[in-house]
């Protein structure tokens, strides 16, 4: 399974954001096309070398420029940034991740009667294919990973968990999160896995990135 190749351009919004920032907005919701024509452009951005940009911060259905305005101008970076628009999706091989998941989390019982499955099946149904790794952030290493198909979407829970500890497996809105710090949370809480994704004495500090593939595997 290729990365970015079958990616389909989504048309863009590029906004101002302060005085030395643009936000390309791809969707106001979150869908798998938008959230992957966000990922492709952050992608051409950082190999296209273009001179002032400062940071590039890819979210779930955008992405945020950063800029240097002694170096170059929203205008002509805003121009840049549609010519990558315009340009023809490269291919690039996503890798893939194995993660061990121990399916005893608080909640997975709940979730899965919510779904009208056994807690078998729904472990099935959810270890079934690859998800992508949408975007990270919020917490150091919190992993999004998605899209699920609708028939296996819920709601986040209607109460938070006051903490849950690093290492927990979430699931809420079509999506499995991978938590890398203990936090509070109003996702369901399905399972523990051994994986972190932040290790903050490495560099990088994360071992996954937006777009790479997540393959889930249960354990006892």
């Amino acid at each position: 399974m290729s990365g970015f190749d079958s990616a389909t351009p989504r048309r863009a919004e590029i906004l101002p954001l302060g005085d030395c920032a643009l936000l390309v907005r791809f969707g106001e919701r979150l869908d798998d096309a938008a959230n992957q024509a966000a990922l492709v452009l952050a992608d051409r951005l950082a190999g296209a070398g273009i001179m002032g940009i400062k940071e590039i911060v890819p979210s779930l259905v955008s992405v945020l420029v950063r800029y240097a305005p002694e170096m170059i101008g929203p205008n002509r970076l805003a121009g840049e940034i549609a010519l990558l628009l315009g340009a023809k999706a490269a291919e690039r091989q996503a890798p893939i991740h194995d993660i061990e998941v121990r399916f005893d989390g608080p909640d997975v019982a709940e979730v899965a009667a919510a779904l009208g499955l056994g807690v078998d099946d729904f472990i099935l149904r959810h270890n079934a294919a690859p998800l992508r790794v949408l975007t990270t952030g919020f917490a150091p290493g919190f992993v999004y990973c998605g899209l699920h198909e609708e028939a296996l979407v819920l709601p986040r829970r209607t109460s938070v968990w006051p903490m849950v500890p690093a290492g927990s497996v979430l699931f809420a809105a079509g999506q499995t999160a991978i938590v890398a710090t203990d936090i509070p949370t109003g996702w369901h809480v399905i399972g523990q896995t051994a994986f972190r994704n932040f290790r903050p004495d490495a560099d990088p500090p994360t071992l996954l990135r937006a777009g790479d593939l997540i393959r889930f595997t249960s354990v006892p």
